[in-house]
């Protein structure tokens, strides 16, 4: 089932549920949260009302909206055992909204990224103290460094966060707790660049236009949007001689 099916089959089991029992008392007190069983049936609910309002919020953001009532008719249809459109025009149909929400997802949230972003980069290159490469990326230096500086083809021993020009941080290794070792030529162009102008001991801030970071892609589940500019702050703490078998990064990871 595709990821478009699972979030509307759940909207349309909750707004049914919703629809169907009026006699229900909502909302529902802590102090009816007495019996494992209870509480155990309310947590599934919550856990399935999340997962459906953060699809819903997905969907809206790219301006994708469904008839609520037809959804919901869809669903008593189906449990009736009396569905008006076979299972070949049904997912045909459901093939075509996801396709139609990939693409909005693009247009709208990309749009709307590339936009931000580029204003973003427009003020931070006035800054002072910040450096704008040929290639776009721009760096400041927060702590100078005097060890080794990377290569290419160096692993490197890094902590990192990293934020969109909103402020939002989508991944951190300081909230982990521990430090992320990747071989360099493994990541967005925007790190393998960058941290070759690093020496070890170095604390740098980023700002990594979307052509050098993940492009048109939207990663992490709409975490990072299509076209995002991202700002990272960067400690590099090691160079290594040898590059592990496999890389721990996930933030500069061309693969996520």
């Amino acid at each position: 089932m595709n990821r478009v099916i699972k979030p509307l089959a759940l909207s349309a089991l909750t707004l049914a549920l919703a629809a169907c029992s009026q006699q229900e008392q909502y909302p529902v007190s802590q102090e009816e949260l007495k019996t494992e069983e209870q509480k155990q049936a309310y947590a599934l609910g919550s856990s399935v009302g999340r997962f459906v309002g953060r699809n819903l919020d997905q969907q809206e953001e790219a301006e994708v909206m469904l008839d609520r009532n037809m959804v919901i008719a869809g669903f008593v249809d189906a449990v009736k055992g009396e569905v008006k459109l076979n299972e070949e025009e049904a997912e045909k149909l459901l093939n075509d909204l996801r396709s139609t929400v990939m693409e909005q997802r693009q247009n709208v949230l990309g749009s709307k990224a590339a936009e931000q972003g580029e204003a973003y980069q427009a003020e931070n290159a006035k800054k002072d103290g910040v450096t704008v490469t040929e290639s776009g990326l721009q760096y400041e230096v927060l702590e100078a460094g005097d060890g080794t500086s990377p290569a290419a083809e160096d692993t490197v021993e890094v902590h990192y966060e990293g934020t969109l020009v909103n402020g939002e941080v989508f991944d951190s290794s300081y909230e982990r707790g521990e430090p992320t070792v990747f071989p360099l030529n493994r990541v967005i162009p925007g790190w393998t660049e960058g941290l070759q102008l690093m020496q070890e001991g170095a604390k740098y801030r980023f700002v990594i236009p979307a052509e050098l970071a993940y492009g048109e892609r939207e990663v992490g589940g709409g975490q990072i949007p299509p076209n995002s500019t991202l700002i990272f702050t960067v400690e590099l703490l090691d160079v290594k001689d040898q590059q592990p078998a496999e890389a721990d990064a996930t933030a500069g990871d061309e693969t996520n």
